[in-house]
């Protein structure tokens, strides 16, 4: 079937009904429902096809999950094999031969600096608890209380990880600027940004006067993933290592959503060459399973037992789906895959901004790409950054999905679309993908008709 096919079949006896119990069973914090109502019933690799017959190509990727997309067979395998081999599925934190394997593969992946020094605690199942268990970790070690983050962070929904988030309110987090180009905090951006973001923090760590403590961490994304697609420049990397490494402050970097390929290196820290104290892991180490964990330096662990526990850590199918995951990638080279196809999509994508205006910048590494839509009629800013357009990125959702197409949105103010497709992604469906988003854009842009005969652009 062709990929720009969307299968407009006869919705199935209930289809709409479904929508309907679930807008009035769930709570209202559901989030993707709202924005995609649709009721997914099959799926494989990029494709979703959903309960009204039609057909979805799938660019959320369970939120960065799917490495190798729905139902891959090297994952389905995995978990069939421990389902036919009567092992138990529930272990709390016991030893297994699975959860074996996984570890293995896992510091097989790892720098070698970081993986021949590490420890792994398993966290409850979601990332956001690996964060917990991060901050856990570096305050006991550290006896110290503070911590630093990043404005633009997501770290997780527990109450730890939203206070070193971007929303954060009344907390005892100190907040840093994180180099962003587009939106340059100090109206510079470029290495000058950068350097002056770098400076703030050394500031603050060595001005007696700051009113900032000695943190018991330093936590960052590599790239920020909901802050908007928002790459951290490798030098400036370095320099947090720097700086942290010479004051005795442990860094914390999440990788949750960058890991296993998506930013084509195998791990995000790979292209700055650092080597944190915390690597903080979920989402595609369990080959879309739920499964978290932390690798942290051996000094670190001066924890009591128990001091971060949960009853599901010891997720068996999630460490077989996820070895199995962490191993073709590893053998496919789907890293190096990601670098190249996300360079080609992302150039695509610059000729797409260079043909609307509407466009204020497109950014990415890998397979996770960014395109920031903006007011090309509102006031410019000093770095030359137009105001954010949500209104019109909620409209080009909306017609993406008319098109068969799933993309999610993120950044400051909601206005950034994001394109994370699996690893497995094929040329042919990166220009689908692509089409399918140029033909959105035009449409969402497009003037409508009004009492006068038109309407302003589509905001």
């Amino acid at each position: 079937m062709a990929l720009t096919e969307s299968v407009p079949t006869a919705p199935p006896p209930g289809h709409e009904g479904i929508l309907r119990r679930q807008a009035q069973r769930e709570s209202a914090a559901r989030t993707y429902a709202r924005s995609l109502p649709i009721v997914p019933v099959r799926a494989r690799g990029l494709t979703i096809e959903g309960a009204d017959g039609r057909r979805y190509l799938d660019c959320l990727s369970g939120a960065g999950t799917l490495a190798l997309g729905h139902n891959h067979p090297v994952v389905l395998e995995a978990v069939r094999t421990v389902l036919d081999s009567g092992a138990p599925l529930h272990v709390l934190d016991l030893a297994t031969p699975v959860k074996d394997a996984f570890v293995t593969e896992l510091f097989a992946s790892l720098p070698a600096e970081l993986a021949e020094n590490a420890r792994i605690q398993f966290c409850g199942p979601a990332g956001t608890d690996a964060v917990e268990a991060a901050l856990t970790l570096v305050r006991t070690a550290t006896g110290r209380d503070g911590l630093m983050a990043f404005s633009g962070a997501y770290h997780g929904m527990t109450a730890g990880a939203l206070a070193a988030s971007g929303g954060a309110r009344h907390t005892a987090v100190t907040r840093l600027p994180y180099p962003y180009d587009y939106r340059c905090p100090f109206g510079t951006g470029g290495e000058r940004g950068a350097e002056l973001a770098a400076r703030w923090t050394e500031s603050l760590l060595d001005d007696p006067k700051s009113g900032v403590p000695d943190p018991a961490g330093l936590i960052v994304e590599p790239v920020q993933g909901e802050g908007g697609v928002i790459p951290a420049p490798d030098a400036w990397l370095r320099r947090m290592r720097e700086i942290t490494a010479a004051r005795g402050i442990p860094l914390i970097v999440d990788e949750i959503q960058t890991g296993v390929g998506r930013t084509g290196a195998f791990w995000a820290i790979e292209h700055s060459g650092i080597v944190p104290d915390v690597l903080v892991l979920s989402k595609a180490i369990g080959g879309s399973l739920p499964l978290a964990v932390i690798v942290y330096r051996e000094e670190l662990d001066t924890w009591r037992p128990g001091a971060h526990a949960g009853t599901f850590r010891g997720n068996q199918l999630a460490m077989a789906a996820g070895c199995a995951t962490l191993a073709h990638v590893r053998e496919a080279g789907l890293d190096r895959h990601a670098a190249a196809l996300g360079a080609r999509m992302l150039a695509r994508l610059q000729v797409l901004a260079a043909a609307h205006p509407c466009i204020g910048d497109v950014r990415g590494r890998g397979l996770m790409l960014g395109v920031e839509l903006v007011d090309p009629e509102g006031e410019v800013g000093p770095a030359g950054e137009l105001p954010a357009a949500p209104g019109l990125a909620a409209a080009v959702q909306r017609a993406c999905l008319e098109r068969g197409l799933i993309i999610e949105l993120g950044g400051r103010h909601q206005s950034v679309v994001r394109l994370l497709p699996p690893l497995t992604l094929t040329d042919e469906q990166a220009e689908a993908i692509l089409d399918r988003l140029a033909d959105a854009l035009a449409a969402a842009v497009r003037p409508t008709p009004g009492p006068t005969g038109s309407s302003p652009t589509t905001q």
